[in-house]
């Protein structure tokens, strides 16, 4: 079986240095790159079938965002923003694409993951090629944003692994369908247990403060921006949609159709927010677009 190697790269922020965690799949010579960015509370590991799939093909780069996973923490959480994290990616593609030629990469982004890969193909010179949003665009359900904002700041401790297990399951079923092996995976990923023995979620609590500080002038703004950038992508773009997603609407699905990079639309029925492409078919979608096959 094809396994990754993990590596780390060291970032920096208004407040400090910190370390972001990568895994790297396939060829370290390869010249095709595919970055896979997780969402708002999940992990690189996520990507392990995708990444496995895609890896003859690819070399796979799929990151724990800061305050996730293996990598490290911000010293101030109020920098847990998509500005920081598009900061975080120019220094990892730095060091990936440290040829000192102009390469280009895909970027497959879920959900949080997609709004870094939007901030970074809206930028000049960008280095992004094809863009895979997966369930997420520029204008969120506010009651979608309400409910992701309440779980991420629960402080909640496990006394076994099976009680954080049927948590991660109860808070995740809009993923749609998944064996029970899947849903064991998807919580082993997240899990950690502490020095006291307690099974927790392995991310800084901290991420729910820019959740808690929106207010709707700034909920307004950040929309503002996100189009801005949505209009300013020029790369080849398919849009993911859960069609029973509570985040991106129809309407704004059908809206980035006809404006910015004028994205093809793929609907997974029975799936809310965010479909995993941890199956096979939905995997096909992403090779479908991004390879032709």
């Amino acid at each position: 079986m094809i396994e990754a190697s993990i590596k780390s790269v060291q970032c920096i922020s208004p407040a400090g240095l910190h370390t972001m965690s990568y895994k790297e799949w396939g060829a370290a010579d390869n010249p095709n790159v595919l970055v896979c960015a997780h969402g708002v509370t999940r992990v690189a590991d996520d990507f392990d079938n995708l990444a496995r799939a895609m890896a003859s093909d690819y070399r796979v780069i799929c990151p724990d965002v800061v305050g996730r996973g293996r990598s490290g923490w911000l010293a101030n959480p109020q920098f847990y923003r998509v500005p920081q994290y598009v900061s975080d990616m120019v220094t990892l593609l730095a060091r990936v694409l440290a040829n000192g030629e102009r390469q280009t990469v895909d970027w497959f982004g879920t959900s949080m993951g997609g709004l870094i890969g939007l901030g970074l193909a809206s930028l000049p010179n960008s280095p992004i090629s094809k863009l895979v949003l997966n369930d997420i665009g520029p204008t969120l359900a506010p009651e979608a944003l309400q409910r992701i904002g309440d779980y991420i700041g629960q402080d909640l401790r496990f006394e076994t692994f099976e009680q954080g297990a049927r948590f991660v399951r109860d808070v995740s079923a809009s993923f749609g369908p998944h064996t029970d092996a899947e849903w064991h995976k998807l919580a082993v990923d997240v899990l950690r247990q502490d020095k006291d023995g307690h099974w927790r979620r392995h991310y800084d609590m901290g991420l729910a403060m820019p959740f808690r500080s929106a207010t709707p002038e700034s909920a307004a703004s950040d929309e503002a921006m996100l189009w801005a950038a949505y209009d300013a992508v020029r790369c080849p773009t398919l849009l993911v949609r859960g069609s029973e997603s509570d985040l991106l609407s129809r309407e704004t699905a059908q809206i980035m159709l006809g404006r910015g990079p004028k994205a093809e639309l793929v609907e997974i029925a029975g799936v809310g927010h965010a479909p995993t492409f941890v199956h096979d078919d939905q995997i096909a979608i992403a090779r479908k677009f991004l390879l032709g096959k």
